[in-house]
């Protein structure tokens, strides 16, 4: 299935594309799927019974299309629903007979071209331009789902074009990483060890070089650390740490984390985050960086902000800086109160006193 663009909705307005314009463009082929990210759902949950909401219009097999997506239902019987529809967004002279498919993105098993096939076509025309779910999903059930996460969830809608020629061919999505965590998980033929909190990582030197010029210094440049077959010892890192870093080297998937018991859930991923956070930084491996980065964004509360901002600072990080800074803006005196009175925000007030400009800046803007 190709990829026909997505559409992000925040607070009920539609953002404007965050993607390189080209990918808005949709495809020429007769298949495609196209994404509805709707950030902040809550804010939604008043929306009239029959309003819609209209993601970004995309061409997909020839055809221009938009999606529809109704917080309250599309009409009175649907009103304890979420109904979402596709729809034609252009006069045509012969009507489009299509497979359609809506599913939350961790529904994987319906976003098979083989089940989209199965599905009886609908027929898409001037006069009868839309088609859907009226009762997509029941709005209670909804709201306690595992698709909801943070008021946020995303929509995919897949569609093949039964008019047009037949895909003889189907050309399957990419295993490469697949492949090579096997390899990472088999050991065969790893040619480097590491040695980390007494635990030991067999690697591949080839491999690591290629995503990391650190990696590459340390094990083929003047550094030579593993000029000789001894194992390479790694100070100031703990060994599940590494194991993700390794995991995220060979696959380019953000790790899962690895919880310790007796620490409460929400404090332990943020300190796993910020752990590997730092090991990325080590070893220049800037997507996982931005991806923890990302994942520590979302979880700034009166708990972590002082730690998440020492660390945004110390590491050069301006986003997740402008995003800890934005949280404090925003609070209340007994809120500022708590704060302060955190051994990271003294650390904060000591070193880098540019923080405070920055941040009574904005207090300023704020009055």
């Amino acid at each position: 299935m190709s990829f026909a663009g997505v559409s992000v909705v925040a607070n009920r307005k539609l953002l404007q594309p965050f993607l390189a314009p080209a990918m808005h463009q949709g495809t020429a082929s007769g298949s495609g799927y196209h994404l509805l990210v709707f950030e902040g759902y809550s804010s939604a949950k008043d929306t009239p019974n029959g309003t819609h909401i209209k993601g970004r219009s995309f061409r997909t097999g020839g055809y221009r299309w938009v999606l529809e997506f109704f917080p309250n239902g599309r009409c009175s019987e649907s009103s304890d629903f979420v109904s979402v529809y596709l729809v034609l967004d252009q006069d045509v002279a012969q009507p489009v007979n299509v497979h359609l498919e809506f599913s939350f993105i961790d529904e994987v098993d319906k976003q098979e071209p083989t089940h989209i096939r199965g599905i009886k076509t609908c027929g898409f025309s001037s006069s009868e331009p839309s088609w859907g779910r009226l009762r997509f999903i029941n709005k209670e059930v909804f709201v306690k789902s595992k698709h909801i996460k943070d008021d946020c969830f995303t929509i995919r809608c897949d569609f093949i074009i039964a008019d047009s020629p037949p895909a003889y061919i189907e050309v399957p999505p990419s295993n490469i990483c697949q492949h090579l965590n096997h390899l990472l998980e088999a050991k065969i033929g790893a040619d480097v060890t590491f040695e980390v909190d007494g635990e030991t990582f067999p690697a591949h030197r080839c491999l690591l070089a290629a995503r990391s010029a650190v990696f590459t210094a340390e094990l083929f440049g003047p550094m030579k650390e593993a000029a000789t077959n001894s194992v390479i010892q790694i100070q100031d890192m703990e060994a599940k740490v590494f194991k993700a870093l390794l995991g995220f080297v060979y696959t380019d998937s953000m790790p899962k984390m690895e919880v310790d018991g007796g620490i409460e859930e929400g404090r332990a991923e943020v300190m796993w985050l910020q752990h590997l956070f730092v090991a990325s930084d080590r070893y220049d491996l800037q997507r996982l960086k931005s991806l923890c980065e990302q994942k520590l964004s979302e979880r700034i509360n009166l708990n972590f902000v002082s730690t998440i901002l020492a660390l945004a600072v110390q590491h050069h990080c301006c986003g997740l800086k402008d995003a800890c800074l934005e949280f404090l803006k925003v609070q209340s005196a007994a809120a500022w109160k708590q704060v302060m009175a955190t051994s990271e925000w003294e650390h904060i007030a000591a070193t880098y006193p540019s923080v405070l400009n920055e941040l009574i800046t904005k207090f300023a803007c704020k009055v």
